[in-house]
């Protein structure tokens, strides 16, 4: 192990983007002493290397563009890596300012489904999904009843 929490986090951050917290964690995991951990923490957010804003910048890209979740979601999923909650709905405001939340829910849908919604228990089923991906249940059943035809007239989810 490298004695030096700043070296080691900074090893860290080479391999991955992390929020503050995240490397507090690892670092404490790896031994380290508090007051140590907190100080390379500082001097890391100081110097730039480390940065929750950008952090979060780069998880809301990438789950709305490669795993293809709604906004709801991807606030959740940075709020996880302990980002705080303002950061994470600005990082995700200013990225669905320049993607369209319709494109990435068809994206998600097409996952799921090639062709029609069958019945009223896919209907369902993709309704819970998408919902559950973080997309709001009016755009989740506006983009299911442009897939389904006369299913979606009948459906009351």
């Amino acid at each position: 192990m490298t004695a030096n929490p700043y070296v080691t986090g900074l090893s860290l951050l080479a391999r991955r983007e992390l929020s503050g917290t995240q490397l507090r964690q690892r670092l404490l995991r790896k031994g380290f002493q508090q007051h140590e951990t907190d100080s390379a923490v500082k001097r890391l957010q100081h110097e730039g290397a480390l940065d929750d804003n950008r952090t979060a910048a780069l998880h809301a890209r990438q789950a709305a563009l490669i795993k293809y979740r709604g906004p709801r979601r991807i606030v959740k999923e940075i709020e996880a890596k302990g980002i705080a909650s303002q950061i994470a709905a600005k990082a995700v405001s200013e990225l669905y300012e320049e993607l369209d939340v319709r494109e990435i829910l068809v994206q998600a849908l097409n996952k799921r489904l090639t062709g029609q919604v069958r019945d009223r228990a896919e209907f369902r089923r993709l309704y819970n999904y998408l919902v559950r991906q973080g997309f709001d249940g009016y755009q989740v059943l506006e983009a299911l009843r442009t897939r389904s035809g006369v299913i979606a007239a009948q459906e009351d989810v």
